[in-house]
């Protein structure tokens, strides 16, 4: 643990990135497929951290398409050319720098755009809109529910109550500005043809070495930081089943289950 305690923040996320590239994999080729994406076409991907779904999305619209990777973090950005290159696809991916709340494109440059687990930050405006073609797409994809503690609904019922585990939402937001509610936003933009859906991955024992770096780091991630908003038994009883070097720990159960799900908002820039 001591290792990871002087990891840097970005070294961190990397390290997230790659441990848990696996666990997601096949859930977001499930998603892409149902996307419907034009071989050929050219896409936006909008917080596309270390590259890896900005390379599944080239390979579902073929060698003729091309996909443009967007992120704010330079470290991010480096790690990602360099897996792409190691992939070969660099004459179908690329990368750029820059804040999705002024996306540096002129309108109607893309035909699709692609933005995962950026919910919270990601502006949900016209300006979002305004780089993908009419007739173009929008799609939305965000972690929306979990069940991660076997055995212990009381405690992580607890755990979903906390600032972490309501992230993105915050005290006192207004209703109707809650992710799930993605659909009014997208009409509010004027796009139409307007759908959601859910996905569910399952994790069950016995988990492989990887799987198990995977979900130690989901767990890690995501309730950081809820000492102070729980009881000191609730806490105690927490790090007891989440802390790998605990005789406890969740995922040595025999017969650990767990399920997590992401939901995918789409919608259409319309025709004039």
């Amino acid at each position: 643990m001591s290792d990871r305690n002087a990891e840097s923040s970005t070294d961190k996320m990397l390290r997230y990135l790659r441990e848990t590239d696996p666990l997601r994999e096949q859930l977001t080729l499930n998603i892409i497929k149902t996307l419907d994406l034009l071989s050929g076409s050219n896409g936006l991907d909008v917080g596309c951290g270390g590259g890896t779904q900005a390379l599944m999305l080239a390979n579902a619209v073929g060698p003729q398409g091309h996909v443009t990777g967007l992120d704010i973090s330079p470290e991010l950005l480096e790690y990602a050319n360099g897996f792409t290159a190691k992939k070969g696809l660099s004459d179908r991916v690329s990368f750029r720098e820059g804040n999705f709340a002024k996306l540096p494109f002129a309108d109607n440059t893309f035909d699709w755009l692609w933005s995962s687990d950026c919910v919270g930050p990601l502006p949900t405006t016209n300006e979002i809109a305004r780089v993908v073609k009419p007739g173009g797409s929008l799609n939305i994809v965000f972690w929306s529910y979990e069940q991660l503690l076997p055995g212990y609904p009381i405690l992580e019922a607890k755990l979903k109550a906390t600032s972490a585990g309501l992230a993105p939402f915050a005290k006192g937001s207004k209703p109707e500005a809650h992710h799930i509610r993605m659909l009014s936003k997208f009409k509010e933009m004027g796009l139409t043809e307007l759908q959601a859906s859910t996905f569910v991955e399952t994790v069950h024992a016995p988990l492989s070495d990887e799987m198990r770096t995977a979900m130690t780091d989901i767990i890690e991630m995501r309730w950081p930081g809820v000492e102070t908003e729980l009881s000191k038994d609730d806490f105690e009883l927490f790090q007891c089943l989440t802390d790998p070097d605990s005789p406890d720990f969740v995922l040595n159960m025999p017969d650990y289950y767990g399920f997590y799900t992401y939901s995918v908002f789409k919608g259409k820039v319309p025709i004039s």
